[in-house]
């Protein structure tokens, strides 16, 4: 039985939103004041790639497949289950209030910051927390409890549409994105100008 394709995908998609997180976190330590423009369209990129991998590509494959063939062989699992599901139900809208949250203070000013840096690091904290909950609560039983049948599908839906970041195949699409956020995000968060 091969288990890691799917696994690996998890733990690595994991990773790529753990990073961006954390260099989100990098940001709202400096000060947009040198290059605001530059500042704020990094920040949006960041909060545009949460939107687009991790919550369209990322959660629909956890919800729709790994949850239920979990709860089927670990129905002790439930609770855990219910509540990642609850975080995943929740989780577009939070990424919406952060755009939405980041706008305010790039259009109102600094006024507006704090109510930005707060939702941003309860976020970050938030999502960080339900990565480890199921990589620590989920994956280990999946991979000790699914069957060949199981771990046949699960490689196939999470070796498509996968994160460009992490499965290394280039995506003209989201070039410019990636592009945006690693050129244009200051050193040491990207390779953008200090």
């Amino acid at each position: 039985m091969h288990t890691t394709s799917a696994l690996q995908t998890i733990r690595d998609e994991h990773a790529a939103v753990a990073a961006v997180l954390r260099s989100m976190l990098q940001m709202l330590d400096r000060d947009p004041d040198q290059e605001p423009e530059r500042y704020f369209d990094v920040l949006r990129a960041m909060l545009f790639y949460i939107d687009e991998f991790p919550e369209r590509r990322h959660h629909p494959k956890e919800s729709d497949l790994l949850f239920p063939k979990l709860a089927r062989v670990a129905p002790q699992l439930m609770p855990v289950i219910k509540k990642l599901e609850d975080d995943h139900m929740s989780g577009e809208h939070r990424v919406r209030e952060l755009q939405h949250l980041l706008l305010a203070w790039e259009l109102l000013g600094d006024s507006r910051r704090p109510a930005f840096d707060q939702a941003a690091r309860a976020y970050a904290d938030f999502y960080l927390h339900h990565m480890r909950t199921e990589e620590t609560e989920l994956l280990p039983v999946a991979q000790k409890l699914l069957s060949a049948s199981d771990w046949e599908q699960l490689n196939a839906a999470f070796s498509a549409q996968g994160d460009p970041l992490v499965s290394g195949v280039r995506d003209p699409m989201y070039d410019r994105l990636f592009t945006r956020i690693v050129m244009r995000a200051p050193a040491p968060i990207g390779v953008g100008p200090e």
